[in-house]
């Protein structure tokens, strides 16, 4: 399943955790388990965990009666993730493919997974075991970017990374933002066989302490600098800087305050 669109490896996830944690993901993890119906759960699946911002959640809403797995396809992710977390916080971590889960049948109350589906070339085959894991009455809960056209931020970065190259330029954005079509979605869902999907618009405020920081996440923290270093027509620390002064002349140099768009869907194992 593994492509370079979701090769988070070497440096990316300190860069990813640090710089992007806490504008971007830190307020979708809120969000997104707000919407876990409230109930008892045995055990907790999730998927593309990477630097444990959602994990952290997980283990704090829940007692360590709760069997939470934390699975990323990428193990430097998900160890740079376990440094975060005590010994006696019992979250299990484990690499695995959202498409080939390492679990047997109806082993979990709840399957969920922040911004990780976008990066699965076969969503049916993931969606599949998503369910396949799921006890009856079990809920998959993940959220999805909505298009570069609502979310300024990326779209400022992918345009500009983009003037470097006259030709062949790096695609990397156009993978977790071009998964939104809510039809598709639907659909996917409901043909491996999960009922009463819900969808939701969340628009959320994302800040950070100044353009400098957040172009070093968005350039650095995530695989489209390995895509700018393969080409080598530019040095990367020269696209920070062009990103960070396209968000300054846009937002200023910080503190910089924009928004970002998502979906949030919900669905339940019959």
């Amino acid at each position: 399943m593994k492509s370079s669109s979701a090769a988070f490896h070497g440096l990316i996830p300190e860069y990813y955790d640090r710089h992007l944690g806490p504008a971007f993901f830190e307020p979708y993890a809120k969000d997104l388990l707000s919407r876990l119906p409230a109930r008892e759960y045995g055990a907790v699946l999730e998927l593309a965990c990477g630097t444990g911002i959602v994990t952290r959640q997980l283990r704090d809403r829940f007692s360590t009666e709760t069997r939470i797995v934390a699975t990323d396809l990428n193990r430097a992710m998900f160890e740079y993730a376990a440094r975060k977390f005590k010994a006696d916080e019992k979250v299990e971590w484990q690499e695995a493919d959202a498409t080939v889960l390492p679990f047997a049948e109806k082993e979990f109350d709840a399957v969920i997974c922040q911004y990780g589906f976008m990066f699965v070339p076969d969503k049916d085959a993931a969606f599949r075991e998503s369910y396949r894991v799921l006890r009856s009455g079990g809920v998959l809960l993940f959220n999805v970017w909505d298009s570069l056209e609502h979310n300024e931020i990326p779209r400022l970065t992918h345009q500009t990374i983009a003037s470097f190259f006259s030709q062949d330029p790096p695609r990397f954005y156009q993978v977790p933002f071009g998964y939104h079509d809510a039809g598709v979605i639907r659909q996917s869902l409901q043909n491996v066989g999960f009922t009463d999907v819900e969808s939701f618009v969340v628009k959320l405020p994302c800040r950070s302490p100044s353009a400098r920081d957040f172009a070093m996440g968005l350039v650095r923290g995530n695989p489209v600098a390995l895509e700018i270093e393969e080409r080598g027509n530019v040095d990367v620390d020269t696209v920070v800087k062009a990103v960070a002064d396209a968000i300054a002349k846009r937002f200023g140099n910080g503190p910089v305050e924009a928004t970002m768009q998502a979906f949030v869907w919900r669905a339940v194992h019959e």
